[in-house]
């Protein structure tokens, strides 16, 4: 599997994410949680992509953090089956999608992933990380998450978020130039799908 050449897993880990292949084709065939031409590629342009997050900062144990707009669970579970010693929250204003979620996640047996149907302006709660994948404009998603990140640290790096997104970024990070880490995953994985795809990092501000 391609997510041991990157990460050492246990065999829980190795077998949950073994199962993902099974449940997200049943789901595709009912919803389109990924697009049909890319099931075919859920180990990389998926779940290693989710998994690039983790290249950037590795979670302490306990730490907390929100996936805004999972859709059907990235790159929310991914990094729950890597950090099942943190706790992650998903969520989605899409019922639907949320329901990808907690079935992927009830069936592999994940219990650190809590999945929420809500849009983000009604979560009240805080979290050390909020990450996502290309949901919304970056100025946006800071706008509306600032409230949400805790203030309380225990990673190596300051609360923030951490966001993958692909493209020229140049227009979208301006306004925080002075202070964004932008890590293209190209340095870590060598595939050509993966040029100009990158993980954004903010620390609170």
């Amino acid at each position: 599997m391609i997510i041991s050449e990157y990460f050492t897993l246990s065999d829980r880990q190795a077998e949950q994410f073994a199962q993902l292949d099974v449940l997200y084709r049943d789901w595709n065939s009912k919803i389109n949680v990924i697009s049909r031409k890319d099931i075919d590629h859920l180990y990389d342009h998926h779940i290693l992509h989710s998994l690039s997050i983790a290249e950037v900062l590795r979670f302490q144990p306990g730490s907390k953090v929100i996936d805004v707009g999972t859709g059907g669970g990235f790159p929310g579970i991914p990094l729950a089956i890597l950090f099942p010693e943190c706790h992650f929250t998903l969520l989605d204003s899409i019922g639907k999608k949320i329901r990808v979620a907690q079935d992927v996640a009830d069936r592999i047996g994940l219990e650190n992933v809590d999945c929420i149907q809500s849009r983000i302006e009604d979560e009240k709660r805080q979290y050390d990380f909020v990450v996502s994948r290309g949901v919304m404009p970056l100025p946006d998603l800071v706008k509306l998450t600032r409230k949400n990140i805790d203030s309380k640290q225990r990673n190596g790096m300051p609360n923030g978020w951490l966001i993958l997104k692909g493209g020229d970024l140049k227009e979208e990070i301006k306004p925080f130039r002075s202070i964004a880490e932008v890590t293209p995953i190209s340095e870590f994985v060598e595939d050509e799908w993966f040029k100009e795809k990158y993980v954004i990092y903010l620390p609170k501000h």
